[in-house]
């Protein structure tokens, strides 16, 4: 039989993080990975509601690379040696360059540019209402990073580059499913 979903461990506010460390419920590190959680949920819509294969794929590969982001976040500082020694997935600059690559082929590939910002919704697009609404969860995670890194707790630098770069990604992606070369 597998393992039921409902533990009962956090009853009392508490949750594991990688490797069994057991932390507040509204730790910074569990409100961050939660935040981004939130993001990879939106996705889902977004992906389900998309027209364009692009933004499909894009968002199918983005939201795989969250699961690692996720992971690496959900292990305390203290623990990095032995996340990274069993093989935990981290940020690097190959998914940088993903990110780098694909806004630079929205931009000058399909003349996606940024005029003036857009009104999420206005298009009358889901899939761009939701992509708009990723991106500003994701600058919620963003500043949750920063005060990650600034209190010591956050061993790998890129994955804050990863994020920050991952809202600008959204909203060229809302304006690809849009069929908009600029905002509204």
């Amino acid at each position: 039989m597998a393992m039921s979903i409902s533990t009962r461990k956090g009853d009392e506010g508490q949750t594991d993080l990688m490797f069994g460390r057991r932390v507040s419920k509204s730790d910074p590190r569990v409100n961050t990975y939660g935040i981004l959680d939130e993001v990879n949920s939106i996705l889902g819509l977004a992906r389900v509601d998309a027209g364009e294969p692009l933004v499909r794929s894009s968002i199918a590969k983005i939201q795989t690379d969250l699961v690692l982001v996720m992971g690496e976040l959900a292990t305390h500082e203290d623990d990095w040696a032995t996340y990274r020694g069993k093989g935990g997935g981290v940020v690097g600059e190959s998914m940088l360059g993903e990110l780098d690559e694909l806004v630079r082929l929205l931009e000058e590939e399909r003349g996606i540019s940024f005029a003036r910002w857009a009104v999420p919704g206005a298009a009358g697009n889901r899939a761009g209402a939701a992509l708009d609404m990723a991106r500003t969860v994701v600058r919620h995670g963003e500043r949750a990073i920063v005060a990650l890194s600034e209190s010591g707790k956050l061993p790998n630098p890129l994955l804050l580059r990863w994020v920050n770069r991952l809202s600008d990604l959204f909203w060229l992606l809302a304006r690809l499913e849009e069929g908009d070369s600029e905002a509204r």
